[in-house]
């Protein structure tokens, strides 16, 4: 934890030094363009880049007064302008049954004309500008959830944000919904923003609010490392034309993937924030530094320069600060059994499963055989009926058998669709990466599966997984 703190803090500190990127290089056209979110998508739409649809905007009282709600379709998003922060808007998930008025927002309340009416006032009187000054605001479509992204995001659409600098992508994270976010992929509401591996598309540390390290999607066991990046090439381009159309030397480019229609355009940020370090466990004045006075000229050039320079360094940077090995999805493992028993096999790392597992015959040769031939002779009949109500037959299995076979901790019963199965659990220890660890293991036969040996998320604490590697 000490580590960890002191890392954020250091990279924190450079706060100061990494302004000075944004003066010198976005001129104040430039700013009030990106500051602008509707001018922004009409000049980026006219350049090719994809953006979320406008539907309707509103400029004044007069025109909120006179507005025609029957326009709007059962799911949308609300914003203000020139809004900062994620603060003022509102996503509507869809209509209220049986009603005109009334939709329901993300966090599940419904929400009525006379309250749109009310919000949309507090934006036109500036309560969430940059500025304080009066504002605009307006509809645009909701984009689509993709699939890859269901499990990690709550009643929101998630978003990668892209630093381009030079037209080279210098550093990316993806930035996740969460309850405490009220559904927006805001950190700075509570949001959860994880770094990102810019050669690989594979997201790594993972940051929520402004510096609280986690590990897990909240109340899951879902790990936020590992998870690939869809359509990463072309997220990479689009932030690289964003800056070419903006004018912005220095740019923070928010890229959503619609389940329909792939990677758009959410908005520009002249000004992005700094919380992207702490989710990468890197600072940005090292890699602007790398990519200044570099000549790019196309955006083929710009991607690869990004790759090459800021790729695979991040696995360097996580073991050093987080203490923890970075392993693939299948690992080198020594396993010792009886009598120090050792035998070396490849497992699968399966932050799916829970528990660790080997195989029968595995068992067998770290000298586990009397176990499994004892644990066979167990006449189950004795115990009653096995069902899904009856998962309790593990503790009986021990009360009765415990002491007589030998190397026996535990009994594992699941339930599914095709049955009840019953399995010996032992204890061992096994070496992955330098690592030593002692722990107990399900015995099943695995004998028409590709590795004899998994190793579930219970025995992963020590380790990140970047699934590519």
């Amino acid at each position: 934890m000490f580590m960890l703190f002191s890392a954020s803090k250091k990279i924190l500190g450079m706060n100061a030094r990494n302004l000075t990127y944004i003066r010198p290089n976005n001129r104040k056209k430039a700013k009030r363009l990106a500051d602008e979110k509707i001018t922004s998508k009409k000049l980026l739409k006219k350049a090719g880049v994809p953006v979320p649809r406008l539907i309707a905007q509103i400029s004044s009282r007069r025109t909120l007064e006179n507005f025609d709600w029957t326009i709007l379709p059962p799911s949308f998003v609300l914003k203000p302008n020139r809004g900062l922060g994620g603060d003022g808007i509102i996503v509507v998930y869809g209509r209220k049954k049986g009603s005109t008025d009334t939709w329901v927002r993300s966090n599940g309340k419904p929400i009525t004309i006379t309250d749109l009416k009310m919000h949309i006032g507090h934006i036109l009187d500036g309560e969430f500008s940059l500025s304080g000054t009066p504002d605009f605001a307006f509809f645009e479509e909701r984009l689509k959830l993709s699939k890859e992204f269901r499990p990690y995001a709550y009643r929101g659409i998630p978003d990668i944000r892209v630093i381009v600098y030079n037209k080279v992508p210098v550093m990316a994270m993806l930035r996740l919904p969460t309850k405490e976010s009220d559904g927006k992929a805001n950190l700075q509401q509570g949001g959860i923003g994880v770094g990102i591996d810019m050669a690989r598309g594979i997201t790594t540390t993972a940051v929520q609010g402004k510096s609280r390290i986690v590990e897990y999607v909240p109340d899951t066991r879902l790990l936020l490392s590992g998870i690939k990046i869809p359509y990463w090439d072309e997220i990479l381009h689009l932030a690289i034309k964003s800056q070419i159309a903006s004018g912005l030397g220095y740019l923070g480019a928010d890229i959503a993937i619609d389940r329909d229609n792939g990677p758009v355009i959410l908005e520009l940020n002249a000004r992005p924030g700094l919380s992207i370090q702490v989710a990468n466990l890197a600072g940005l004045k090292r890699r602007l530094e790398r990519v200044e006075g570099l000549k790019i000229n196309t955006i083929a050039r710009g991607i690869a320069v990004g790759k090459n320079l800021f790729g695979g360094e991040i696995e360097e940077e996580l073991e050093s600060v987080s203490g923890k090995s970075v392993i693939g999805p299948v690992e080198k493992v020594e396993i010792i059994g009886i009598a120090n028993k050792k035998i070396t096999t490849q497992a699968k790392i399966d932050t799916g499963a829970y528990s660790t597992s080997i195989d029968t015959e595995l068992a067998r040769e770290l000298g586990f055989g009397p176990t499994i031939d004892s644990f066979a002779k167990i006449d189950l009949t004795e115990f009653g009926e096995v069902t899904e109500k009856g998962l309790g037959i593990g503790k009986k299995i021990e009360k009765k058998y415990g002491s007589r076979i030998p190397h026996l901790i535990e009994t594992s019963v699941t339930w599914s669709s095709s049955g009840v199965t019953i399995r010996p659990i032992v204890k061992l220890t096994f070496v992955m990466d330098k690592k030593s660890i002692t722990t107990k293991v399900n015995i099943v036969d695995r004998s028409d599966l590709k590795y004899n040996m998994i190793i579930g998320k219970r025995n992963l604490g020590k380790f990140l997984v970047d699934v590519s590697k």
